[in-house]
């Protein structure tokens, strides 16, 4: 069972970027916004973790403006999809697939799921809402 001395590791596709979190995470909770399902080519699974208890290496992590207030971050390398950070708040959003196995990570539920892509469905019984549910906390979208 995690707890606050967890520590995960992770890394994008060509070890450019690693990344490590101390401590407990959010459950995963997966968006399928249109700005997720644009860049992933699906849906989007992140934890996210307190800024003071994330550390990252590496020179290639690269950072895109996806909105006004908030920006994914990736390798300029190989592409790797890792972050989702909201300006002015002190927590990222991490991608559940990027973290090193056993990840220790436990799914939540499902965020605009009136933005899902019409070539799949969700049946994994998790709780699923039309926009942004009300229990997520970071800033105007959950990642």
């Amino acid at each position: 069972m995690p707890t606050d001395e967890t520590i995960r590791t992770g890394r994008c596709l060509c070890g450019g970027v690693r990344f490590e979190t101390r401590g407990p995470v959010r459950p995963v909770i997966f968006c399928h916004c249109d700005q997720c399902r644009r860049q992933s080519g699906l849906h989007y699974a992140a934890t996210s973790v307190a800024d003071d208890h994330l550390s990252v290496t590496g020179e290639t992590l690269a950072w895109y403006r996806s909105s006004p207030d908030a920006r994914r971050g990736f390798c300029s390398t190989c592409g790797t999809l890792l972050f989702w950070k909201h300006d002015g708040l002190d927590q990222t959003s991490i991608l559940a697939g990027a973290f090193d196995q056993p990840s220790g990570l436990v799914p939540s539920h499902h965020i605009y799921t009136a933005s899902k892509a019409d070539f799949y469905d969700i049946g994994d019984g998790l709780e699923q809402f039309p926009e942004r549910d009300g229990r997520t906390v970071v800033g105007s979208k959950s990642r």
